[in-house]
């Protein structure tokens, strides 16, 4: 996971789930971190998680 960002730096912490009321996407639909738009998502007790393919980065929705 640390590769994806060689020439960038983090923006943001990937071992933290953000929530999606405090830090909105910079660009809609794109991940804050490397800009990529292919997420995983996953519900668990009524929060929905989406989860950036490329760098991890986590955000309650």
């Amino acid at each position: 996971m640390n590769d994806s960002n060689e020439n960038n730096e983090t923006l943001l912490d990937t071992s933290i789930v953000y929530d999606y009321k405090d830090f909105p996407d910079k660009r809609s639909g794109r991940c804050d971190n490397c800009g990529e738009a292919n997420f995983k998502s996953s519900v668990k007790d009524y929060v929905f998680l989406r989860e950036c393919t490329k760098c991890g980065l986590k955000k309650s929705i």
